[in-house]
């Protein structure tokens, strides 16, 4: 049975956002690494409802969103920086993966994945930027991937995560590797 789409914002019937919502959420600023909205007032309750609320029908949008911000630059193919299995086991999902089918497909690429974390890292929600810094996930390539990958991430804050994932695939044997996040949480000063 399908279900109707509601906005996340609003819940009007209709696209996850509306138009009428997506017009008022603020775009990120230039950061370690490209996204496309500031993480703050809507556009955090947005990802919130990906991440938290099982609201898989904000991907499209972000996706296509994320796939204009990186297109001048061809990619082999994209990834993602997975959540720990147990983040995914509670969830059900990985919304990290879930952005990057929908890239990939207003891309034109596989979406494969390729990194699997090692270790036991904390969530990087609620933690402080000296925290992240220190105490990043691990990831390791699970694969060869191909030259040129994409590597895909809800939230950026300090960049330490997706650091992490292109190190990761760039010893894997990837010759270049770019990231793109759905939201970047704000920075203090211009």
């Amino acid at each position: 049975m399908l279900l109707p789409t509601r906005c996340p914002l609003c819940s009007r019937h209709g696209p996850a956002p509306c138009a009428s919502c997506a017009e008022g959420l603020e775009p990120a600023r230039a950061g370690p690494y490209p996204a496309v909205l500031a993480y703050t007032g809507d556009a955090r309750r947005l990802v919130h409802a990906l991440k938290y609320r099982n609201g898989r029908a904000v991907a499209p949008v972000l996706g296509a969103a994320m796939a204009r911000l990186v297109a001048q630059e061809p990619v082999d193919e994209v990834t993602w920086a997975p959540t720990s299995a147990a983040r995914r086991r509670a969830r059900g999902y990985d919304q990290a993966q879930v952005l990057a089918r929908a890239v990939a497909r207003h891309l034109g690429v596989p979406c494969r994945p390729l990194l699997r974390r090692r270790g036991r890292s904390r969530a990087q929600t609620g933690r402080s930027r000296v925290e992240r810094l220190t105490d990043a996930p691990f990831f390791v390539a699970t694969r060869r991937p191909r030259a040129r990958v994409l590597v895909v991430d809800d939230v950026v804050t300090t960049g330490a995560t997706l650091h992490a994932a292109c190190r990761a695939l760039l010893a894997g044997g990837a010759e270049h590797v770019r990231a793109v996040a759905a939201a970047a949480t704000p920075r203090a000063g211009p």
